[in-house]
């Protein structure tokens, strides 16, 4: 078969490595795809929302499934057009990946089905949503209500913090003309539950946990993650089976007594609170750079995977018990202003699962651009030998451009 990934960060070079483990794969394309995905799958020149030039490539080149990895191009709904052509493709429609692409949808479809989650209300205006936050305890949780790659969201200590967001979000169209989704701030350890679902049918993934924060001790501003771990030790198999069965199951059974069934990968971004497991946010692909330390540890034949979701076949997961922590190494700025095109060296010296996340070639040079660069992948038997053996092979890496997070996993560590 040959297989068609859509994207170009490290969540579709973990995709395209986990794919070229399979024995039923032929050749693997990417569209765009980086410098180090090249090393394991033909690059294409279409980027990721130009669904039409996407879909002739795949029925001029024999593709027999196409993976969507980036929530821009569901949201352009690229899945509806492949299907419209009679293509295959893992993904959810246009229609099913609001889950993502609102934020109000999905606060609406947690109250309409009772799935827990943190009280809120939706604004369009700058005026009426200042008085909310105004009239509620600090901090409160703002969020853009469409896709902002991971930076659509701020928690307001302050009434200074929250109007200058506000002022981001509603006046200024920081990410385009919105809403915004006012939330209630919740406590305790995050997690991340992605499954894959094909209609009512649930299959789970093992737990990861994300780091948002830009430097150790989760200290400074959001960024799309920097960096990863799983298995979680705090998250009991209790907790696991009531996020399943309360969560992502009903959730699932909603989107399809909504009419907008869902295909594809659901990431749940829960929450353990001293209430209860509660949402934070759905997202309807793989998230990144979850995905970089679970499909490591997938031992099934991901292909089957793929054709039974899009197909809606049955399928089982069959994991491996070792543990992964993964680090994003970042250009310096990010995730404000950085530099491009500085070299990395020192590649070829790692020994781990090494991602491409935001680089190019020139030539046989490695050069960053992005603002997250690389993963750099520790495996060990426990959650601690990963990440010794994850920071040896950063410390191996040469690019003075870039900066890490030493305290990856962290919260495992220390709870």
């Amino acid at each position: 078969m040959k297989v068609l990934v859509i994207g170009g960060g490290g969540r579709e070079h973990a995709i395209v490595d986990a794919l070229s483990r399979s024995p039923q794969v032929e050749k693997i394309f990417c569209a765009p795809g980086n410098a180090g995905i090249a090393a394991q799958a033909e690059c294409v020149a279409i980027r990721e929302t130009e669904v039409e030039r996407l879909r002739d490539f795949a029925a001029q080149n024999g593709i027999g499934l196409t993976v969507v990895g980036p929530e821009v191009a569901l949201a352009a709904g690229v899945v509806d057009v492949f299907k419209a052509a009679g293509l295959r493709a893992f993904g959810p429609t246009k229609a099913a990946a609001r889950i993502e692409s609102s934020k109000e949808f999905a606060k609406d479809l947690m109250a309409k089905y009772a799935i827990p989650t943190a009280g809120y209300r939706a604004f369009t205006d700058y005026a009426a949503a200042m008085d909310y936050v105004a009239s509620r305890p600090l901090p409160a949780v703002l969020k853009y209500d469409g896709l902002a790659a991971g930076k659509g969201v701020v928690i307001a200590e302050t009434m200074e913090e929250a109007d200058a967001a506000l002022k981001d979000m509603l006046l200024d169209d920081k990410f385009g003309a919105g809403k915004v989704v006012v939330e209630d701030f919740l406590t305790g350890p995050e997690f991340s539950f992605m499954c894959f679902v094909s209609g009512h049918k649930v299959w789970p993934m093992v737990l990861a946990q994300d780091h948002k924060r830009a430097f150790d001790g989760d200290k400074g501003p959001n960024t799309g993650g920097m960096g990863a771990y799983s298995p979680l030790p705090f998250i009991t198999a209790e907790d696991e089976r009531y996020a399943l069965e309360k969560v992502l199951q009903p959730t699932a059974d909603a989107m399809v007594a909504e009419g907008c069934p869902f295909e594809g990968v659901l990431y749940g971004g829960l929450m353990k609170t001293p209430q209860g497991i509660k949402v934070i946010e759905f997202n309807a692909r793989f998230g990144d750079p979850e995905t970089e330390v679970v499909l490591p540890r997938l031992k099934s034949d991901i292909v089957d995977i793929f054709c039974a979701v899009a197909d809606g076949g049955d399928t089982q997961l069959v994991w491996h018990d070792f543990a992964t922590l993964g680090i994003v190494l970042a250009s310096k700025g990010y995730p404000g202003a950085y530099e491009k095109g500085c070299e990395i060296k020192g590649l070829d010296r790692v020994e781990g699962a090494l991602y491409h996340m935001g680089t190019k070639a020139d030539g046989s040079r490695i050069l960053t651009s992005g603002g997250r660069v690389l993963f750099v992948v520790g495996k060990g038997a426990t959650l601690a030998e990963a990440r010794a053996n994850a920071l040896r092979d950063v410390a191996r890496i040469g690019c003075d451009n870039l900066f890490h997070r030493t305290d990856i996993g962290h919260w495992a560590f220390e709870n």
